[in-house]
This record gives C-alpha cells, sequence and structure tokens, in this order.
C-alpha cells in the first residue's frame, strides 16, 4: 500500500502475518464451518433445515 503524503513523498506500509497467525484463522474459520455444518445438518428448526437441504444432499451429508 502506498501513500503519498502531501509533500510528493511515497511512504509504503506492508502488514506481514507469522504461520502461527495464519494457523490460527485457518483453524478458527475450520471450527465455525463445521459447526454450522453440523447446526444445519441436526436443526430440527424447519426453517434452517430447509434452507440447507440442497447443499446437504449434493455433498452426501445426511438430514432425514
Amino acid at each position: 500500500m502506498s501513500i503519498i503524503s502531501s509533500t510528493g513523498h511515497t511512504s509504503t506500509s506492508t502488514t506481514t502475518t507469522t504461520l502461527a497467525q495464519r494457523l490460527t484463522a485457518a483453524l478458527c474459520a475450520s471450527i465455525l464451518g463445521a459447526c454450522l455444518v453440523y447446526f444445519a445438518g441436526f436443526s430440527h428448526i424447519e426453517a434452517v433445515h430447509n434452507a440447507a437441504h440442497d447443499t446437504r444432499h449434493s455433498s452426501a451429508f445426511p438430514c432425514h
């Protein structure tokens, strides 16, 4: 990302992430995704069941 100041000088800022930060983000995203899939898969709320019905069947996830 480059920022040009009012004096015409360009300053560049970079953001680096460590491997631990990337792994933590991936793990959190995986856990959240699994929770959403299992919530939709085993929910007894009809609206939730119907919203995810076709997706579950296309990925062979049992819902009946």
